[in-house]
């Protein structure tokens, strides 16, 4: 997994490290990393470093800093470095060392980056204007210069994170910076994994500036989901194993006004490994079923885990129904119509999969609160219910209560979110909580799965249809992980 850490705890592991070693040395170490990632984007651009063109654009901070060392060794190395000053007066020491290596402070006009020419006269740009310390957002010159690297086309490379995203909350407003490249120092940040920043970095590079354990130590607030986790984690069948062992979901879904929920769940359930599925729900969806799913079972029995609410609709004794199961102590996925039933305090082997309206629904909050801070959000919604959480969309986090860090799933294409799409999701993930394992590793696992899936089946494939493909994900997940203990000694 990848470990990312809050602006506080940045600092705090930077406080530490620059006791040792120095702040010279931290930014030079990061500068090193800009530089680098810098060359190989000339060099895919031009061919090579030597005679190309590097604009730099700056604030006051040592994020400038940062950018402007960086400048000094492309300077050495024959590039045409110009420096854009965006607020205030840079960094001392490295426009110092920038002029003496060549590098030139110009206006944003003498290099084409003003809204009268079209096409800046350059190479590359390099975002230096804010760091970790910026907020979301950027106004004035700022704003009107990330305007310009986005009309120019240039490959745009940004210092630790694009100006005008919040690092620890993933705001990006339209005035932020777009990268192509993001190099990151010492530990990745929040807005790294959280949508819309994410999508604002580009390709994320980490530089080791020091760290070592030191963020280990001090404890990532995020874990970002791989696909070599998905091998790791997933919980492959035993080959000594039955269908009980594999796990038997019962799922209570869908009503005769919403068919479709009930099915897409049962078909989440069934392609996401369970190794039986008992349908408990209304009979509309239960006729679907029997027609295209002829092993699933239909009636109470022996059951592993339950899926609860998608497709409820107003459900009289959807009250009634969740405390029961709450009180035989199995775990359970509750999701859409259900999360309007919930006891008033529940056990983290429960998951909770609301979207962004149902959790600010469960917090008394406005959407905008939930979008404005997830990670936030849903740390909240794990506290309030006692339960664990995922919260569905464009980044998709799951935490459960206490101090532990949230996990982020693989992300996916934003085609996956469309209608059935949580149906789905919801039967995957108690597929996997009939297996045994954590509501946090089914949610993670469920989540990424349906996102990789997405990613290899491109298109606008209906969800019920790329549930067809999990069983070959999943496969070729086993055959990764065999792959590797294979090959260790």
């Amino acid at each position: 997994m990848q470990a990312a850490f809050t602006v506080d705890k940045i600092r705090e592991i930077e406080a530490d490290l620059m006791e040792v070693e120095g702040d010279d040395v931290l930014m030079q170490r990061a500068a090193a990393g800009v530089a680098r990632c810098a060359s190989e984007m000339l060099t895919e651009r031009r061919g090579r470093v030597y005679g190309t063109r590097v604009v730099i654009v700056v604030g006051a901070g040592n994020n400038g800093g940062d950018a402007l060392f960086a400048g000094v060794r492309l300077a050495r190395r024959g590039a045409q470095v110009s420096v854009i000053s965006a607020l205030g007066e840079p960094h001392l020491a490295g426009a110092t060392a920038l002029s003496k290596a060549g590098g030139r402070f110009v206006t944003a006009e003498n290099v084409g980056f003003d809204d009268s020419v079209p096409t800046p006269s350059a190479d590359l740009c390099i975002d230096g204007m804010f760091g970790i310390g910026g907020r979301a957002g950027l106004t004035g010159e700022p704003a009107r210069l990330a305007r310009r690297m986005r009309l120019s086309g240039l490959p745009t490379l940004a210092v630790d994170l694009p100006s005008g995203v919040d690092a620890d909350t993933g705001a990006a407003p339209d005035s932020a910076v777009r990268a192509d490249r993001t190099v990151s120092f010492g530990g990745l940040k929040p807005c790294h994994f959280i949508e819309p920043a994410r999508s604002r970095c580009g390709r994320i590079d980490l530089v080791d500036i020091g760290f070592g354990h030191r963020g280990w130590r001090a404890g990532p607030d995020l874990l970002a989901l791989t696909e070599h986790d998905l091998a790791v984690e997933w919980p492959f069948p035993d080959p000594a194993g039955d269908k009980y062992a594999r796990g038997v979901v019962g799922v209570d879904t869908g009503s005769d006004q919403y068919p479709g929920a009930g099915v897409l769940s049962t078909y989440g359930a069934v392609y996401g490994g369970a190794g039986m599925v008992r349908f408990l729900g209304a009979d509309r969806p239960a006729e679907i079923i029997r027609a295209q799913l002829p092993n699933v079972v239909f009636g109470a029995g022996r059951v592993q885990a339950h899926l609860f609410g998608c497709g409820w609709g107003d459900r009289a004794d959807g009250a009634r129904v969740l405390a029961e199961a709450l009180e035989g102590g199995l775990p359970a996925v509750v999701d859409a119509d259900g999360l309007r039933y919930l006891p008033p305090r529940l056990p983290e082997t429960w998951l909770l999969t609301p979207h962004a309206g149902e959790l600010a629904r469960l917090l008394d909050q406005e959407r905008s609160w939930v979008e404005a801070d997830p990670h936030r959000a849903v740390r909240a919604a794990a506290e309030h219910t006692g339960a664990t959480v995922l919260l569905k969309g464009a980044t998709q986090l799951v935490t459960r209560p206490g101090p532990k860090p949230a996990r982020v799933a693989v992300p996916g294409p934003a085609w996956t979110g469309q209608a059935g799409s949580g149906d789905v999701l919801g039967g995957l993930c108690a597929a996997l909580l009939a297996t045994g394992i954590p509501a946090i590793t089914a949610a993670g696992l469920g989540a990424s799965l349906q996102a990789v899936t997405a990613a290899r089946h491109p298109g606008p494939v209906p969800p019920m249809v790329l549930t067809q493909h999990f069983p070959d994900e999943i496969a070729r997940l086993q055959r990764a992980r065999e792959d590797e203990w294979s090959s260790r000694p």
